[in-house]
């Protein structure tokens, strides 16, 4: 049952995450609004979308292994987002943590699933 509750744990958290982060990309200048924006909207929906896959497959590692790789771009596309003074520290250091705590349970997830399988 745990792994059940991790599943969803991280799942949630994800869409928090969107929560959170989609209003602030409506607010950015238009110039960046439909350019690092809407890709960094795109790959908050794709990796909502790519948990929920994996967490009906018999198989997740390697889609797992896929969605630590967006979130790893998610990274760095937030960091832009910073140093072209679009966001502030605050708000980097606050996204930082929710996107790390996500990195954190689907390496967990990983891990867990390296050893049932």
């Amino acid at each position: 049952m745990q792994n059940r509750h991790q599943e969803l744990t991280v799942i949630q958290k994800t869409y928090d995450l969107i929560l959170w982060y989609v209003p602030i990309i409506e607010r950015l200048p238009r110039s960046q609004k439909f350019n690092l924006g809407a890709r960094i909207e795109a790959q908050l929906y794709l990796i909502l979308e790519e948990m929920i896959t994996a967490k009906f497959e018999k198989t997740k590692v390697e889609r797992l292994f896929g969605i630590n790789i967006k979130l790893e771009l998610l990274r760095h596309q937030t960091r832009l987002l910073f140093d072209l003074k679009l966001f502030d520290g605050k708000k980097l250091h606050h996204v930082s943590q929710l996107i790390n705590g996500i990195g954190i349970e689907i390496g967990g997830w990983i891990k867990q699933q390296k050893a049932a399988g």
